[in-house]
């Protein structure tokens, strides 16, 4: 079995961890279960790119128990848990390729080793996979019969492909599922981002001003973890409706260039790229926290950063202060990538858990429908994304209530009014 990890000596570590993050993830354990007695994915081979930590380890051996043949790299090259690595390689016989800390081309590398597996179903988290099937291995196209995608970002890329009239293969868009965005994003990006920032450099959150770039689910989520963790909360936005909805959750809403001078921690959400210029540095105060929890390091302009600074070093580990003409300090944290999966564990596994049961289930209905599907980005269809809500609330012991028939009745019928 061919693989790259950082080293085997830590998979016990690592399988302690997993069967942790397990125990949270009573979802993806049941799918998990049916999937090893009904071998969905039997003689699929399934391609994934994904973040290489406890939870993705307890999707991947579900999916292995589907009858899959998978094969796992990172998504960003410092989101790897070495020992969890190594317990999929060593106790799962699950090829992975994810070395914590890797340069940008061994990141591609593990990319190409993964494709070299010559899969039929891949999934996603930033669409590098798929990116990289249609600029440098187009002759495996006609292998594809689909893929899955896990983040904000690559259904932006996804759905730019499609209408552009490129996309060779269907994806189904598990981002924007309501049992991934509503939680995942909100809940587990809202801890997961604070968790880093304290993580990483120790500082106390109340009492400081806390600029969040975006007030997408990502950023409502850190929004309301910074506040209630005692900080004074400003939003920066393009798009009006979610400006006005920050305001009315009480936030204060202003261009970033009046609060880049305000703002102790700024922290972007959008998905876009160069949110936190040049001009945005050159007025922030001495002392000033920048970071990003979008998935791809493009949304600070680390090159204006660097252009202003005439001094730099790191302080902590992953937290690098920039000094610059003039004295002032600004500290960037996680080389500006996913600061969540950097400098702390990235979501906790009980919100991931309905995540990564998009994720198994999408690849299974894949599987069954690909002769019906077009090349297009597709919705996770409904009744996955209520059986997943139905089984969360099973595993917690809650019961819900059931329409009656009349008002079934009531509801379908347009007769029935004043």
């Amino acid at each position: 079995m061919n693989y790259d990890v950082k080293d085997l000596s830590l998979a016990d570590a690592g399988e302690l961890r997993i069967e942790w993050a397990g125990s949270q993830m009573p979802v993806v354990r049941s799918i998990g279960e049916r999937f090893a007695r009904e071998k969905p994915l039997d003689g699929v081979t399934l391609a994934a790119c994904l973040h290489v930590t406890t939870e993705t380890a307890n999707l991947v051996i579900a999916l292995k128990a589907g009858g899959a043949d998978v094969y796992l790299c990172a998504s960003n090259p410092l989101s790897t848990q070495d020992d969890v690595a190594a317990a999929l390689v060593r106790n799962h016989e699950i090829p992975v390729f994810a070395v914590k800390g890797e340069d940008n081309d061994t990141y591609y590398q593990h990319i190409y080793a993964c494709l070299d597996a010559r899969p039929q179903i891949t999934m996603d988290d930033g669409a590098d996979l798929v990116s990289t099937l249609h600029k440098e291995r187009r002759d495996q196209i006609p292998d594809i019969i689909g893929s899955t995608e896990e983040t904000t970002t690559g259904v932006i890329r996804l759905r730019s492909m499609a209408a552009a009239g490129v996309l060779a293969f269907p994806v189904v868009a598990v981002n924007d599922a309501d049992t991934k965005h509503f939680f995942d994003n909100r809940y587990g990006t809202g801890q997961s981002t604070l968790d880093g920032i304290i993580r990483g450099t120790n500082i106390l959150i109340a009492g400081k001003t806390v600029v969040v770039c975006g007030y997408g689910w990502c950023g409502r989520g850190f929004a309301t973890r910074a506040a209630g963790a005692g900080a004074h909360v400003v939003v920066c936005e393009v798009d009006p409706l979610r400006a006005i909805q920050a305001v009315m959750d009480g936030y204060s809403v202003m261009p970033l260039a009046r609060a880049a001078e305000v703002g102790d921690i700024f922290c972007t959400l959008t998905g876009d790229c160069h949110v936190i210029r040049e001009e945005h540095f050159r007025l922030m105060k001495d002392g000033a926290i920048v970071c990003n929890a979008g998935h791809f390091d493009i949304e600070i302009d680390k090159d204006g950063l660097e252009k202003l600074t005439t001094h730099k070093e790191e302080v902590r580990p992953l937290v690098t202060q920039h000094t610059l003409e003039d004295g002032r300090r600004i500290t960037l944290l996680a080389e500006g990538r996913l600061v969540n999966l950097a400098l702390a564990e990235g979501h906790p596994p009980s919100v991931m858990d309905m995540s990564f049961a998009n994720q198994a289930l999408c690849a299974e209905f894949v599987q069954a429908n690909h002769g019906d599907l077009g090349k297009q980005v597709y919705p996770v269809p409904e009744h996955i994304d209520k059986e997943i809500a139905r089984l969360k609330l099973e595993s917690m012991g809650i019961e819900i209530d059931q329409l009656t028939d009349e008002q079934k009745e009531y509801l379908e019928s347009w007769q029935l009014g004043t």
